[in-house]
């Protein structure tokens, strides 16, 4: 049997995200040869067309997808740490519900013929109130887990994620009844966003989102000893010196804000989370470090292949990123629940 080092382990990660980044560079809408590419790339493009199709189009599509797959499975380790619980995932905040509803309250209020018989409502771009409304929604919904649960934070984590799961199904139904009450044509964009989708990015996408996983990514790897020492237990981390209600609630924003802002933009996209950090852990190994760089590695390059089959699973039509990780991830789900019960 091949035997495959640490360092081998780190170069086919290292390796899958390289590749999968410059495969995905070959698909899309516009049909652009290798030739083309290769220019757009390393030199200047041929033709204005190609340059347009490739530096507003696909490779920010690309680098935005990274992001998100990194984001969202750096959340679910960090989570799944401070909870001390493998199957905890980024969505049991009840963030995408709390977005779902402060996208649909923006749908009423900037994409309806309601908003149109409000005289005092400012002129504001739907494409840019849907995520801005959108990650206040998801903040929203963080910030009134962390109400439910203050008084038992510090000793009852779990008390957390069934708070979360409560607060998810209240958001969810405030939502559809907006969207129910709301014009069709508007609830049915919000549907579809919620389902996740990169169909959609903008280069000012990864902008946004850029400095939020670095500076993310690097508050958890400066912070990753004292994590290690909760998964001892809050009184043996206690006794090593960290401070675990300060480091939990700064670890739960950094969830939170990765989350928000990710939803925010792309939907719904569910699973994640949950998936990657258990890949890195049986691979790599479970400290805080190793499981968060592994994360933004294997995450980042699981999201850009997810993306390159919605766009190519369906000749002519596009599935939405959303429906393909849940059904990845409802089956990962099962097979983990599974193994923690023998």
């Amino acid at each position: 049997m091949l035997h495959i080092n640490q360092s081998q382990k780190w170069l086919l990660l290292l390796g899958l995200g390289i590749a999968s980044f410059c495969i995905a560079l070959f698909f899309g809408a516009a049909d652009l040869s290798p030739t083309a590419l290769y220019q757009c790339l390393f030199s200047t493009c041929e033709q204005p067309v190609n340059q347009l199709i490739f530096w507003e189009v696909r490779a920010p599509r690309v680098f935005v997808g990274f992001l998100v797959g990194a984001g969202l499975a750096v959340a679910g380790a960090t989570l799944q740490n401070v909870t001390r619980n493998g199957l905890a995932d980024p969505y049991l905040f009840g963030v995408v519900s709390g977005a779902g509803l402060g996208a649909s309250i923006s749908t009423l209020l900037f994409d309806s013929p309601f908003a149109q018989t409000i005289s005092w409502m400012p002129d504001i771009s739907f494409s840019l109130a849907l995520p801005f409304s959108a990650f206040l929604g998801a903040l929203f919904s963080v910030v009134l887990v962390q109400i439910l649960v203050a008084k038992t934070f510090g000793s009852r984590t779990e008390h957390m994620l069934l708070a979360g799961v409560a607060v998810s199904f209240m958001l969810s139904a405030a939502a559809n009844l907006i969207l129910f009450l709301g014009e069709p044509f508007a609830a049915t964009k919000v549907i579809f966003w919620l389902m996740g989708s990169l169909a959609r990015v903008e280069v000012w996408y990864a902008w946004v989102m850029l400095p939020v996983v670095l500076i993310s990514v690097g508050l958890l790897l400066l912070f990753g000893p004292q994590m290690d020492a909760l998964l001892l237990g809050d009184e043996s981390a206690k006794t090593l010196g960290v401070r675990v209600t300060h480091l939990r609630i700064m670890s739960l924003a950094i969830c939170a804000a990765l989350t928000a802002c990710i939803v925010s933009y792309c939907g719904g996209i569910g699973f994640v989370g949950l998936m990657i950090p258990h890949i890195v852990r049986n691979w790599l190994g479970v400290t805080s470090r190793v499981v968060i760089i592994g994360s933004v590695l294997l995450g980042g390059s699981f999201m850009v292949i997810v993306d390159v089959v919605a766009r190519v699973a369906i000749p002519e039509q596009e599935i939405p990123i959303g429906i393909i990780t849940s059904a990845i991830g409802s089956l990962f789900f099962l097979l983990a629940m599974k193994h923690k019960s023998r």
